[in-house]
């Protein structure tokens, strides 16, 4: 027993140290597999990624796709290419504690995903009679509810149009993709004009709960979930992304403040020693110089 133990440790220390060869040498995703199991070995691993869950890991698998959208937006290439990795070590991360469980592997995800791309493309990957046969419009979605009913899960409740829009998306986000799905069948405003009139609607609503708000925080709150709702159907109908275009406007927000501080601290102040009335001033005009350059 003693010799099998010594050998296990053996092999994990020369495993171990293929990771620490030359920095020249490109690693592989077969390399990235094996530091995460060694990673979250039981005996040897790190403490902290032993202990590790699949709910305790995704908040961080949430947070790394935001920062990957984040290096796009800024174009920092190196960043991305920096938080494309991040974000690759968290389907490792949860693929090893799949392993760990006999349910799947990193090779499973991606073995699927490439049937899955394969399946859901005919029009590139069929033969040349398919490819010339296949209607492109609503090709998609037509595979996935043929994907759905293939699978089928014994649950014999009539599914919803909606069903599939994870509840785990941004709230904004959800909110297009289940407007969409609902478009699909015809329950959407025909132009943009009757969905402004609803976001007056929703705001007069808004307004009338404002003058009552102490009386009925629930009633204030759900007026003004309706309101970010109808407005992130003016998004779609804009084809804006509403989360592109919020944290868009918080990098402004963030920087014309920031202009502020700057001008202020050049004559000795801080923005808690002005008034409103300066603080906008100063707004104004961080905000012409950002549009003059």
């Amino acid at each position: 027993m003693r010799g099998l133990v010594v050998g296990k440790a053996r092999r994990k220390t020369l495993a171990v140290g293929t990771f620490m060869g030359s920095s020249t040498d490109k690693k592989s995703i077969g390399d990235l597999v094996a530091i995460m199991r060694a990673l979250r070995d039981p005996e040897t691993g790190c403490p902290w990624d032993r202990e590790q869950t699949f709910d305790t890991i995704a908040p961080y698998t949430i947070e790394e796709a935001y920062e990957v959208a984040d290096a796009i937006e800024r174009s920092d290439r190196r960043d991305l290419r920096d938080e494309l990795g991040d974000l690759l070590l968290q389907v490792v991360y949860h693929a090893q504690m799949a392993a760990e469980e006999d349910a799947f592997d990193f090779t499973d995800v991606v073995d699927g995903i490439c049937a899955k791309m394969v399946r859901r493309h005919p029009h590139v990957f069929g033969d040349k009679e398919v490819r010339s046969t296949v209607e492109l419009k609503g090709l998609w979605e037509r595979i996935k509810q043929e994907e759905k009913a293939a699978r089928g899960d014994g649950d014999t409740r009539s599914a919803s149009l909606l069903d599939g829009v994870p509840t785990a998306l941004p709230a904004l986000t959800r909110a297009i993709k289940l407007q969409n799905k609902a478009a699909r069948v015809g329950f959407d405003w025909p132009n943009i004009m009757p969905v402004l009139d609803k976001i007056r609607e929703e705001l007069d609503e808004l307004e009338a709960e404002i003058s009552d708000a102490d009386k009925n925080r629930q009633r204030l709150a759900e007026e003004y979930g309706d309101l970010l709702f109808v407005l992130a159907n003016l998004a779609r109908h804009l084809r804006i992304d509403p989360e592109a275009a919020i944290r868009a406007t918080n990098a402004k927000f963030a920087r014309r403040f920031a202009r502020i501080e700057a001008l202020l601290e050049a004559s000795g102040r801080r923005p808690d020693e002005c008034d409103l009335a300066e603080l906008d001033r100063l707004w104004d005009q961080a905000k012409a110089e950002e549009k003059n350059s």
